[in-house]
């Protein structure tokens, strides 16, 4: 949450249009997919500040609505970024539950033309899931959860098997068995991840930082 003197020069920024309104974009923050399309006016942007859960304009309504009052499904917030314009924001956030009305996981599941869903926005479902399974499942019935309470070197040594898999794979050049096994090993070190504490955004983290060193001091990577 911000306070309501950050809250207002937060605000001050953004240029709403002529009828009070600015788009915002919702994204997931685990994994980047685009979640909805809204508006927002300075009153809902600053409640979405104030209380840290999305706040929008209907249009259709012409009202202040609190996304998640009704179906549960609210979106807690973890940044906001605003465009070199000011006129348009994106916002990350944790979502509970579907975004859509529909009961889908973003409002922009019809495809019109070629794929633009994220490639790797699987791993944070994956995540979540692998959380959830650490949490509320049986050992008995659930591999995740059998993994987990058999313990770190248990998980470990699936890594390195399911890493040896797709080495073995790669060195006889085959091409679907590549893929396979090494969605079996980022589904194993998902749950490495869930044992040692570490989240997906971490990795991702380290990863931009990387990307972020100049080649010249970073070779070729």
């Amino acid at each position: 949450m911000t306070s309501s003197g950050a809250a207002a020069e937060i605000v001050d920024r953004v240029r709403f249009g002529d009828d009070g309104l600015v788009p915002a974009i919702v994204q997931d923050a685990v994994s980047g997919r685009v979640l909805t399309l809204a508006w927002m006016s300075r009153q809902s942007l600053q409640r979405t500040l104030a209380e840290g859960e999305t706040w929008f304009w209907s249009r259709s309504r012409g009202e202040l609505w609190h996304k998640g009052e009704t179906s549960g499904n609210t979106q807690s917030v973890r940044a906001i970024a605003l465009d070199c314009d000011g006129d348009a924001l994106v916002i990350a956030v944790d979502p509970h539950g579907p975004a859509c009305h529909t009961g889908e996981e973003s409002c922009f599941h019809q495809s019109l033309s070629g794929d633009v869903q994220q490639s790797f926005a699987v791993l944070g479902d994956l995540e979540r899931v692998i959380a959830s399974r650490a949490a509320r499942a049986d050992p008995e019935s659930s591999y995740t959860a059998r993994l987990l309470w058999k313990g770190i070197d248990t998980v470990c040594k699936k890594v390195g098997e399911e890493a040896t898999e797709v080495v073995i794979a790669a060195k006889g050049a085959e091409r679907e068995a590549v893929a396979r096994e090494s969605a079996d090993l980022l589904y194993h070190l998902a749950v490495l991840w869930q044992a040692t504490g570490v989240q997906l955004s971490e990795v991702a983290r380290v990863l931009a930082a990387r990307r972020a060193v100049p080649a010249a001091r970073d070779g070729d990577r």
